[in-house]
């Protein structure tokens, strides 16, 4: 086995030289001979060695746990780390499974060890038999051809890689290196309860499926290495994309697409950018989605119509709008916007970050798409810098009558959760003079003779540019 161990490592161009190396180890079988052979390998390799074990706080035999691996490390000259990590308290904070919070807490410790002794290689104890069952549990429950590659043999994390030697081989393999070395081990009793999906494939399908094939842990390697391969290659070409195409908000969790932009490459690309967008919207807090979820994506690229929204988990929204996909997560709706000016001149901060200067000028007439001129005797003050409201109206050239200006937004293609983002200027009258960077209101009252008009100028100190 350590023969083959060793040809395993260098097929996949692992050199321990002058490396430094961390085991995880839980006292377990597996963990324990892959602790043996590292520390064994001292003698073939020049490198550093180091150990780390976890006290999950779930079992009451964990303390024991804990301290037989203590004495092995002690017995072979290892440097050990002990993490004792507080499961249950992350499980209620983040309402997540046991084991989904063991893993999380498990994986910072790993960050924060690694970091401390400045490892190359974090080495875990998953074997052959591991990768079958994963394989067959991935056919069983998903349809990710991400999911369908297995478990990695090496893969980056930190300051260096996280490798898994024993994939090599089987647990008969290892059950026999055990016992040719008379070395003892602790044993996890819930591994044995098969009300567990992985406890049930191991118990009751993989054996039957090695008797058609002994060697089934090698094909099935084999195979997870080529999907690897292949998936990382297509993962790689989405990254591309993803960078030319979508749109990420620098200041809040928000990506836009144009559907153009998505429906002009192959099917396998538009899966691969749909799941980057949702790890950069969701980055760790990755929710339980499903088939449907991707399918109800893929179809809305497809469908013709002006405006659909999906409801994926944890709030988000998946919103079409006018071919263009906008990713979002919904929020409390804000107050809606209000302020008087009972002077002119004045200057108004909004929400939004903005200005609205408000001035006198002896221009008649702005062509600017930020800036609205009308006759001082054409309105009267107070006036009033909000957003929208229901039933909302306004006049402007060209129209015969009022139009809403919930029709305004629509026609001008406003997404849906921009559209109570958007300011307008209204008189003591009620009148709306102008819905900004929109439309220019045609007010009731004509100018008077006396030439004075007011400016009202919209300007962001880092500007879009509504003229462009």
């Amino acid at each position: 086995m350590e023969e083959k161990l060793l040809r395993f490592l260098r097929s996949h161009h692992v050199s321990l030289d002058r490396k430094n190396v961390m085991v995880a180890v839980s006292g377990g079988p597996d963990s324990v001979a892959l602790l043996h052979l590292f520390s064994k390998w001292r003698k073939l390799a020049d490198f550093s060695l180091y150990a780390v074990t976890f006290d999950h706080q779930l079992r009451p035999e964990a303390k024991e746990d804990v301290a037989y691996v203590e004495k092995l490390c002690s017995d072979w000259e290892i440097p050990l780390e002990i993490e004792r990590l507080n499961v249950r308290e992350f499980q209620k904070k983040y309402k997540v499974s046991t084991q989904v919070a063991a893993r999380k807490l498990r994986y910072e410790a790993f960050a924060e060890l690694m970091k401390k002794y400045d490892i190359d290689y974090l080495a875990l104890g998953h074997h052959g038999d591991d990768q079958i069952e994963t394989m067959v549990m991935a056919l069983m429950r998903t349809t990710n051809l991400a999911s369908l590659s297995g478990i990695p043999f090496r893969r980056p994390f930190r300051t260096g890689e996280i490798i898994r030697p024993l994939l090599a081989v089987t647990k008969a393999e290892i059950e026999q290196y055990l016992k040719r070395h008379d070395l003892t081990y602790r044993i996890d009793r819930s591994n044995e309860d098969v009300a567990y999906m992985r406890n049930f494939v191991r118990k009751f399908i993989v054996p039957k499926m090695k008797e058609k094939n002994q060697s089934l842990h090698v094909t099935v390697q084999r195979l997870a290495e080529t999907l690897q391969e292949d998936e990382s290659f297509l993962r790689s070409e989405a990254k591309r994309l993803f960078e030319r195409i979508v749109r990420c908000a620098k200041d809040e969790k928000k990506a836009t697409i144009e559907v153009a932009d998505l429906l002009a490459h192959p099917v396998p690309l538009q899966r691969r950018i749909y799941r980057l967008t949702l790890d950069y919207l969701y980055e760790t807090d990755i929710p339980q989605l499903t088939y449907a979820h991707e399918q109800s994506f893929l179809e809305l690229l497809r469908e013709d119509v002006a405006n659909k929204m999906l409801h994926f988990p944890n709030d988000l929204i998946i919103e079409t709008s006018y071919r263009t996909i906008h990713f979002y997560f919904k929020k409390e709706k804000d107050e809606p916007f209000f302020t008087s000016v009972e002077n002119i001149p004045a200057t108004i901060p909004l929400p939004d970050g903005g200005v609205m200067d408000i001035t006198y000028t002896d221009r008649d007439e702005s062509k600017l798409n930020n800036e609205y001129i009308c006759a001082l005797s054409q309105i009267d003050l107070p006036l009033t810098i909000r957003t929208r409201k229901p039933g909302d109206r306004m006049r402007y050239p060209g129209l015969n009558g009022s139009k809403k200006i919930k029709d305004i937004l629509i026609d001008e293609k406003i997404p849906r959760q921009k559209r109570d983002e958007i300011f307008l200027v209204e008189d003591a009258n009620g009148q709306i003079l102008w819905l900004v960077g929109i439309r220019k209101g045609l007010l009731h009252k004509r100018p008077d003779e006396t030439g004075l008009y007011v400016s009202f100028h919209y300007r962001k100190d880092k500007e879009e540019d509504m003229n462009a």
